[in-house]
């Protein structure tokens, strides 16, 4: 039974879901260091929410964890570099609070242009300064779009339908999908930021998005534009953002995040007139909060029960139709990186993975890492897996190519790996017979047709009469079977290659015996997984 431990308040509906699925949950909120840690280890999966941190040191050792779910879309509360190199998936629920996120941000909009906190404030002191709080309309003004992800799409809808003009930036989004979706696309933040009237982000925090939005940035902008930031402090700069407000350039700023959770009391902002403050409500409606429950609960089931990987941070996605039809694909580029990674002599440099034909249509990415995690698995002593092997290939000098060619050659599908080591380039090719046979057809310059499980004592040698019987022999004397026998050669009595499928590994004498044959000129021994044996991360 998989064991989910809840670090944060979680709705019931997705408790429920979870028990439904028959998961032990171990439910401790406000859990810190020691305790956090072994609740973490004995965990199969944990779902947090913003409260509760997950830091490099509480997964050092992370026991059995294999998957962290945040109930919400931020991630900036856990190390997912840490995570991935320790093989632990990451997901979120970026859905959960799309509706409410881009609803508070147009609430902000309206409360910032209509003065509504201090002339609310101003009638309960008991007046009536109907001048004092001239507003602005959002009709006919522009409003920036940083980030066209869900959230900010669902912002520029509801923006335009105030008659307001959406200006979007986002790289990841064409500008024909932006016309689409009735956004102008810019190609650049300048060209955004002096033409709008009001300036709304909605990018993940990153490396890349934090103070994205400095003191230059605020100075392009429209004297009198206005700000507001329902994503994650921090993209905005806060310091420029207060001087700016300081000065009179930016008319105001509403703001529901901050760098620092909940801001010190001495704040700048909550020293200005011309802002409006909330406190990370973006998704604290009801309907947001059981939205997210009940996503990040499916998620985990999915994850758990199937195989299927959503909403990913730090892998692809996978969904259950795609990870049926590549099952066979992700063995065999396992297999064939535990194949090279026994056969190659030398320091790994580089590995080009070449798809050809059907196999090219799918999720490369998904099969290259599966290569990745066999061809680094047999050399680590640590886990291994397809979440955290890009990774671990990176941190060790290894390059990683991937070509594809959907056309078909000799084969409806070809998987081809050529491993560069400092000493020379191995090749190996696999391919998929019928709709379960996994064969290896290619070995350097060489086809064959081999099978791609169990032992293989692989060898090349000189063409000539009597080897094969040779090694039979010898084998026969060590109670070594041969199961199955595969030569591929160029020409007739010139340099061939072999590959023996035996029944068990044989013993280091037999090998040193066979090596004394004088047309045998080099030979290695790769054991690969049982037919049909997948990696246990891929259940």
């Amino acid at each position: 039974m998989s064991r989910v431990f809840i670090a944060d308040k979680l709705e019931a509906p997705g408790l429920d879901l979870l028990r439904q699925a028959g998961f032990e949950l171990d439910e401790r909120t406000g859990l810190k260091d020691a305790e956090l840690q072994a609740a973490l280890r004995a965990a199969d999966a944990v779902i947090v929410r913003s409260a509760t941190r997950i830091t490099a040191p509480l997964l050092e050792d992370p026991g059995k964890l294999r998957a962290i779910v945040r109930a919400g879309v931020g991630v900036d509360t856990i190390d997912v570099p840490a995570a991935t190199r320790k093989g632990i998936v990451v997901m979120n629920t970026p859905g959960g609070n799309t509706f409410s996120t881009a609803e508070h941000t147009l609430t902000l909009l309206l409360t910032l242009c209509r003065n509504v906190p201090a002339a609310d404030s101003s009638m309960r002191a008991g007046k009536w300064e109907r001048n004092k709080f001239m507003g602005s309309q959002l009709a006919g003004k522009t409003l920036g779009v940083i980030g066209l992800g869900r959230i900010g799409r669902e912002v520029a809808k509801r923006a335009a339908s105030f008659d307001m003009k959406v200006l979007g930036f986002d790289p990841f989004l064409t500008p024909d999908r932006a016309t689409q979706l009735g956004i102008e696309s810019v190609s650049g933040l300048d060209d955004l930021l002096s033409r709008c009237d009001f300036l709304t982000v909605h990018t993940p925090l990153t490396d890349e998005t934090r103070n994205l939005i400095g003191k230059e940035q605020l100075a392009r902008m429209k004297k009198g534009a206005r700000v507001v930031n329902c994503a994650r402090g921090g993209i905005i700069n806060e310091e420029a953002l207060a001087e700016a407000l300081q000065s009179g350039h930016l008319a105001g700023a509403a703001l529901d995040v901050f760098v620092q959770e909940p801001p010190p009391a001495d704040h700048p902002f909550a020293k200005l007139a011309n802002t409006v403050l909330t406190p990370h409500l973006g998704a604290s409606t009801v309907e947001a909060q059981v939205s997210v429950a009940i996503e990040a609960a499916q998620l985990l089931i999915d994850f758990l029960q199937k195989g299927v990987v959503q909403y990913a941070v730090n892998m692809a996605a996978i969904d259950r139709a795609e990870m049926q039809e590549l099952r066979l694909y992700v063995d065999m580029c396992r297999r064939l990186g535990l194949l090279h990674a026994q056969m190659c002599q030398g320091a790994i440099q580089r590995a080009t993975i070449q798809y050809r034909g059907e196999v090219a249509r799918g999720n490369i990415r998904l099969l290259t890492a599966a290569f990745t995690a066999g061809l680094l698995e047999y050399r680590l002593d640590q886990q291994v897996n397809i979440v955290n092997a890009p990774v671990l290939a990176r941190e060790r000098g290894i390059e990683i190519v991937e070509q594809s060619n959907p056309r078909k050659g000799d084969f409806s599908t070809l998987i081809q790996a050529d491993v560069l080591t400092d000493r020379k380039t191995y090749t190996a090719g696999g391919t998929v017979f019928g709709n379960q046979y996994l064969r290896l057809v290619r070995l350097g310059p060489y086809n064959l047709d081999t099978y791609l499980d169990g032992v293989l004592l692989l060898f090349t040698h000189k063409d000539v009469p009597g080897l094969i019987g040779f090694i039979g022999t010898i084998f026969g004397k060590f109670g070594v079977n041969i199961a199955q026998m595969t030569v591929g050669r160029q020409v007739a009595g010139g340099e061939a290659i072999a590959v023996l499928n035996l029944d068990s590994l044989p013993p280091e004498e037999a090998l040193k015996e066979v090596r004394t044959h004088p047309q045998i000129s080099s030979l290695s021994v790769v054991k690969l997984p049982p037919v049909g044996e997948m990696p246990m991360w891929f259940s």
